[in-house]
């Protein structure tokens, strides 16, 4: 696919947390990554507000595995109480996407040049990321590589099919649908053979606004054009 990236993404815990479960203060976590855990991975290996990022699928490579752990999490009051966490354990994907361009923002029209722009994506791939990797909360670090998409192989690759219930897909940012609202998207997703299918973020059916929100301006003023950071790449090698 044009402007395509497939990393493997691992790591020792993953924390995908499934939001009913923050009522009670003791988050569980998702059995599967959603959609909008794995844009902020590729995000934090390479992204622009020029850029949409969408991820096509997700191949699950190790067993699914739950472990709880008793913390100590801060209260918005002060001090901290006592909760169990649910978090996956010894996980790794492999995850395959691409980036398109942003036509929500014409602000940014003089920073589409999408052969710069995947050339640093991938380099920057190579070298881990541009910022931290982590598998949906801050202490879930992780880290990335590139892979072939399929190669190896997983733990689900004999099993035809199963099915995760309902939960969220993503959020919808108004930088990045053009409308006034922050809104939260809903699917039904199925693994078959170890990968999963995203849908796009356009295609989901169920989707619910939280609050008006209105999205942040850029221009020459505060982001650097990609030809530059490019030639500044350049110099560094």
């Amino acid at each position: 696919m044009r402007n395509s990236i497939e990393f493997k993404v691992y790591g020792p815990y993953a924390l995908f947390t499934d939001p009913l479960t923050k009522i009670g203060g003791e988050k569980l976590s998702y059995q599967i990554p959603t959609y909008e855990a794995l844009k902020g991975i590729t995000e934090s290996i390479y992204w622009k507000p020029t850029l949409l990022i969408v991820v096509d699928e997700v191949r699950v490579m190790n067993p699914i595995q739950m472990e709880s752990k008793g913390v100590r999490p801060i209260e918005y009051g002060g001090g901290n109480s006592l909760a169990n966490y649910t978090y996956l354990r010894n996980v790794c994907y492999q995850v395959r996407a691409h980036f398109e361009f942003n036509m929500n923002r014409p602000d940014l029209a003089f920073d589409r040049n999408e052969h710069k722009h995947h050339n640093i994506m991938k380099r920057a791939l190579e070298k881990g990321g541009r910022r931290d990797i982590f598998l949906g909360t801050r202490e879930c670090q992780a880290y990335v590589e590139p892979c072939v998409f399929g190669e190896g192989t997983g733990a689900y690759d004999d099993v035809p099919e199963i099915h995760f219930g309902t939960m969220v897909h993503g959020i919808n940012y108004p930088g990045e649908t053009g409308r006034e609202d922050l809104e939260v998207r809903i699917w039904q997703p199925v693994m078959r053979h170890g990968v999963i299918k995203f849908i796009r973020p356009e295609e989901c059916t169920m989707v619910r606004k939280i609050r008006k929100m209105k999205a942040k301006q850029f221009d020459r003023g505060n982001i650097q054009p990609v030809d530059e950071l490019y030639e500044e790449l350049g110099r560094e090698v």
